[in-house]
């Protein structure tokens, strides 16, 4: 199954430019990277904060775990690890894992099988997880 990736351009309650990145079908390494550059446009456009609207997502690789941490450093105005560079990508994911959620990528619609990912993974602790899109928007 292939990924789709509806983009919507909202403001957030704190005027921060705000997109939301709906993502429907499966993330792995087949389209992970279509994500990561989306993220770069986003921010080259001068958005500085996603919500990632996840309810469409049936599934995600490893791959789509580095596409989701390099959004947060793109997001952060840093360069996200190489994809070529294999484990050195998962390396810095282990690291900024263990500081905790970040706020300018946010989680809406987490189905069962990517909340597992997630959770098994430690993943889930660099997001702020909403119910839905209202609910992360007026996060903030």
């Amino acid at each position: 199954m292939s990924l789709e990736i509806a983009i919507d351009r909202v403001v957030g309650g704190a005027e921060t430019p705000t997109a939301v990145v709906r993502l429907v079908g499966e993330l792995d390494a087949a389209n992970y990277l279509e994500v990561i550059d989306a993220g770069r446009r986003l921010y080259e456009d001068g958005t500085r904060r996603l919500v990632l609207d996840l309810s469409g997502l049936t599934f995600i690789a490893s791959s789509g775990l580095v596409a989701l941490h390099s959004l947060i450093l793109i997001m952060a105005g840093e360069a996200p690890p190489d994809p070529e560079n294999g484990w050195g990508a998962f390396h810095s994911l282990a690291h900024d894992v263990s500081g905790g959620p970040q706020m300018a990528v946010q989680l809406c619609g987490v189905g069962p099988a990517v909340d597992r990912v997630l959770a098994r993974t430690g993943m889930g602790r660099l997001f702020l997880v909403h119910a839905d899109r209202a609910a992360a928007l007026a996060a903030g």
